[in-house]
């Protein structure tokens, strides 16, 4: 299988999604090596229950000849549940609601080159306004949609044209509409809840249905996008956000991801990493839930809801997030089949640069 040079490693690896057929190639030490061998806020306790009434005198029965008083009927309490704060949040549960609504928008043109044009949208996702930008191909219609799902980095640093931009230029100009949402809580989109960072997968999943509808408008933003052919690009955080909306709609619409320097689908592991890189301030309720909670949370034991094509891209000498995370993955593909390819990388950051880089693209 050719290497994947510049934008053609999506073209190619999206053919591979077409064709559901798994690769393996041996490539020299300065290059990717891709291989398909298998690997393998705390819960509220319990609200206490009030104890029974008592009645402090009940009157005792009369000598005289009126009738004999009963005790007077005490109400049973009304016992207290505590609701499961965690069962909304499993696959199972995410599977099952519904997503979409809305419109998405565009706000301002950002940029416009000779091949493509840039523009600032808002869309819906759960009552919020999430903020993003959008690459439209000046000519053509029923482009392929790829969404770009970027990494962890500080809101209060946070950019809409992220360090992402450079992807989603590149894809742009070989003919996809390329979405990037910031997610929830990343200005200047609204702010909302984001347990294991199920917030940005619910944002991706509206994001899915909204442009599903909306591509059957002649005249709407949305009608030169192919509804049935979206791919899904997450680097890091974002990578996590993909598997898991992969998991929850296994729709053949969604035909293939890119999963870069991708965390976990395991939620204890990555929690507990979080709560490293946060001194223990994140996390804490991520891991207060029981062994069994965290595994219906955890996509990693959905892979076989997965029918996306996933191409799995880390490098060996990634600092932030481990590439065992990626391996174990690959191997969890591997052991049921699944279509997918997996390249890593020598002497790379958690963010690719130079040739690097280049080689990625």
């Amino acid at each position: 299988m050719n290497r994947l040079w510049r934008a053609g490693w999506l073209l190619v690896f999206l053919m591979l999604a077409v064709a559901c057929e798994q690769t393996a190639v041996a490539t020299p030490t300065d290059a990717p090596t891709q291989t398909s061998t298998a690997v393998p806020s705390p819960i509220p306790s319990a609200t206490p229950i009030p104890p029974a009434p008592t009645p402090s005198s009940l009157p005792a029965p009369s000598s005289s000849p009126s009738p004999t008083p009963s005790s007077p009927h005490l109400p049973s309490p009304t016992p207290r549940v505590t609701p499961d704060l965690y069962a909304p949040l499993t696959i199972d549960a995410l599977t099952a609601r519904s997503y979409g609504g809305g419109q998405l928008e565009i706000v301002d043109t950002l940029e416009r080159n000779e091949q493509f044009t840039r523009y600032l949208i808002t869309y819906p996702s759960d009552g919020l306004t999430v903020y993003g930008y959008m690459n439209v191909p000046n000519e053509g219609s029923q482009f392929p949609v790829v969404l770009m799902l970027h990494g962890y980095i500080p809101p209060a640093e946070y950019q809409t044209v992220a360090y992402t931009q450079r992807y989603a230029d590149v894809l742009a100009g070989a003919g996809y509409i390329v979405i990037h949402p910031n997610f929830r809580n990343y200005p200047p989109s609204d702010e909302g809840p984001n347990p294991y960072r199920i917030g940005y997968a619910i944002d991706v999943l509206n994001l899915i249905a909204i442009i599903r509808e909306q591509s059957q408008d002649e005249t709407g933003y949305l009608r030169r996008a192919d509804a049935d052919n979206i791919h899904l690009w997450g680097h890091s955080m974002g990578g996590g956000v993909a598997l898991r909306v992969l998991a929850v709609n296994n729709a053949p619409y969604l035909r293939a991801a890119v999963l870069y320097a991708a965390m976990s689908g395991d939620e204890r592991k990555n929690n507990e990493r979080i709560q490293v890189w946060t001194g223990g301030r994140r996390g804490q309720f991520e891991l207060a839930a029981s062994p069994e909670q965290i595994d219906a949370i955890s996509p990693i034991n959905y892979l076989d809801r997965i029918n996306a094509a996933i191409s799995v891209h880390h490098s060996r000498d990634d600092a932030v997030v481990p590439v065992e995370w990626s391996e174990e993955l690959c191997a969890g593909l591997a052991a049921i089949d699944h279509p997918y390819e997996c390249f890593f990388y020598d002497g790379l950051p958690h963010t690719f640069n130079g040739g690097g880089d280049a080689l990625f693209m």
